[in-house]
């Protein structure tokens, strides 16, 4: 399931994100708010169970989220984008993946991979900037199915074409949630017209 979130205000953020000459400090801040707003978008059909609750003056029927939340950044870029997602849902658990990307093959390199216990009954939401080929999420994807993860979501900020047919063929019970498609892949598999590379933006590297 694929959703291109339609709101002005990422239309907006966006085109600043894109922007050259926007700093580290105010990328970081544009990624975060993002994020907030994929989660909401992609949060929409979480089941609920009823609960009930006193306020001050009266007990009345509230509602619970029937089961646990796990967010998985992919190192590096997904680490900002973990925190946007932390914001709206601050008791999830956080898991990580490092994957690095063969420039050569441009097939991910696994680092590093960390979930948090009792993955298998959580919905797990996937954060990473940039879907480009789509291989490290697709990495991810089958790591988290490997831990018996049924239900998946996946957020990124901006995607190519390729990557979003690479996701997608994982499995009809993929959710992916996107602010921005772009046009395409160029020959290093970089998106275009895409912002660069996240990761250096981010932080502030090269």
């Amino acid at each position: 399931m694929l959703s291109v979130v339609d709101h002005p205000l990422i239309k907006y953020k966006v085109t600043l994100l894109r922007d050259k000459n926007t700093g580290p400090k105010e990328f970081r801040e544009l990624v975060q708010e993002l994020a907030m707003f994929l989660t909401y978008e992609a949060t929409k059909n979480l089941e609920l169970t009823e609960q009930v609750v006193e306020t001050p003056l009266a007990k009345t029927t509230g509602f619970v989220l029937c089961r646990k939340i796990a967010i998985i950044p992919i190192l590096r870029a997904g680490l900002t984008m973990a925190e946007g997602v932390l914001k709206v849902i601050p008791n999830a658990k956080v898991g990580h993946v490092g994957l690095y990307r063969d420039h050569k093959t441009l097939r991910p390199v696994e680092y590093y991979a960390k979930f948090p216990t009792g993955i298998e009954d959580m919905v797990c939401i996937i954060v990473d900037p940039m879907l480009a080929t789509g291989n490290s999420i697709r990495y991810t994807i089958d790591l988290l199915k490997q831990q018996g993860v049924s239900q998946i979501k996946v957020l990124s900020i901006i995607a190519a074409p390729e990557g979003i047919r690479n996701v997608l063929s994982c499995g009809d019970d993929i959710e992916l949630y996107l602010a921005a498609e772009d046009e395409r892949l160029n020959e290093e598999g970089y998106i275009l017209p895409g912002l660069g590379d996240a990761g250096d933006r981010l932080f502030g590297t090269k």
